[in-house]
């Protein structure tokens, strides 16, 4: 029909569009439902002089009054569009945009193993080894758990009861008293009297396993530190600590010196390791620093910034390696000032990539 067209009227700028209801062009962030009124644009309203502008009055509608103007149709595309500023969330089925990290999927069929401490905020294996589930399409997780020294066994003993969950990683200040939270240990675990994984046996039982030290001289050995032969100071006789000694002392280190402020503690190790490696092992109220070709943090010390310093690198002779169990910081005080005087540094995370492949073997990590 041609009777009673409409006037033309001027076109409305795309800045500052109406509010929805007035019948001036919608954003596309909230369109008008299918069948209400004339097709709503989804880009920049048609440039002037291409196609009829839309009234400003309320839309007439369908069958009422006169009818629009149809002479340039809006493309196909525009019957009811869909928002497009918020992408669709991971796991609901729709595309993620190209560089977006795809959320971890935890389904029912889940396995689950936990790493406790206190404090966790420091630990690095969960950004190890959940990549590493997933690059071998294992149906797994590993999660921290914030575990105060009081509720340890309470928690751990919780733990052993959930039935998907295979393992338990240990780290301070939980090595030793871990241990014996375990029906069986290894050989190491029995010498150096800590564990940091334990793992759940076909019949329910609990086997408790230190890769501390293997995994921190495999981290020497990667980096160029050949430890056989070398005079070794170390301070810190805990849980870490304790593998570590045991695992330089079966390296053939030719003397291993350990200091720690619990004399009892640090009594109790050095027998023990002694009576499988005679004659190399000692005790001391300081490290013999001044004759070390390796010297070695095996302590908390480090993980706040104003804690001292666990020995003087300054007191090393040059050439001596200065290496740091702690992970982050990735740089301590001790190894930015042993740097700074020229002696070269050991980072802690070396002994955590030193242990994948023993993690592996020992949980049985193989793609399906």
């Amino acid at each position: 029909m041609t009777a009673t067209p409409h006037p033309p009227t001027t076109p409305q700028p795309t800045a500052a569009p109406e509010p929805s209801g007035t019948g001036a062009p919608q954003p596309t962030a909230a369109p008008h439902p299918s069948g209400t009124g004339a097709p709503q644009p989804t880009a920049a309203p048609h440039p002037s002089g291409t196609g009829a502008p839309q009234p400003t009055a309320a839309p007439h509608p369908s069958g009422t009054g006169a009818p629009q103007p149809t002479a340039t149709p809006h493309p196909p595309s525009t019957g009811t569009p869909q928002p497009t500023a918020a992408p669709h969330p991971p796991g609901t089925g729709a595309a993620q945009p190209s560089g977006v990290p795809q959320q971890t999927l935890v389904s029912g069929t889940t396995r689950l193993y936990a790493v406790l401490g206190d404090p966790v905020g420091q630990v690095q294996s969960p950004g190890l080894l959940n990549p590493l589930f997933a690059r071998l399409g294992i149906d797994a997780v590993l999660v921290p758990v914030h575990v105060r020294a009081a509720d340890l066994e309470t928690v751990v003993r919780g733990l052993q009861r959930v039935g998907n969950l295979d393992g338990l990683f240990v780290t301070v200040p939980h090595k030793t008293a871990a241990a014996l939270l375990a029906d069986r240990r290894s050989r190491t675990v029995e010498i150096t009297g800590s564990a940091n994984a334990l793992r759940r046996e076909p019949d329910g039982t609990w086997l408790a396993e230190n890769f501390d030290g293997s995994g921190f001289v495999a981290g020497l050995v990667r980096a160029g530190h050949e430890p056989k032969g070398a005079r070794v100071a170390l301070v810190g006789a805990g849980g870490a600590g304790s593998a570590i000694a045991a695992a330089l002392l079966d390296a053939d280190v030719d003397r291993l010196t350990i200091t720690d402020p619990d004399t009892p503690r640090l009594t109790a190790l050095v027998d023990r390791l002694a009576a499988h490696w005679p004659g190399r092992v000692r005790a001391a109220g300081r490290p013999p620093l001044a004759d070390s070709d390796l010297a070695v943090n095996a302590t908390p010390l480090g993980l706040r910034p104003d804690d001292p310093l666990p020995f003087a690198p300054q007191a090393l002779p040059p050439g001596a390696v200065v290496a740091d169990i702690i992970m982050k910081p990735r740089d301590t005080r001790l190894l930015r000032e042993a740097a700074a005087h020229g002696l070269p540094v050991h980072h802690g995370r070396h002994m955590l990539t030193g242990q994948i492949d023993s993690y592996r073997a020992f949980f049985g990590l193989h793609a399906p």
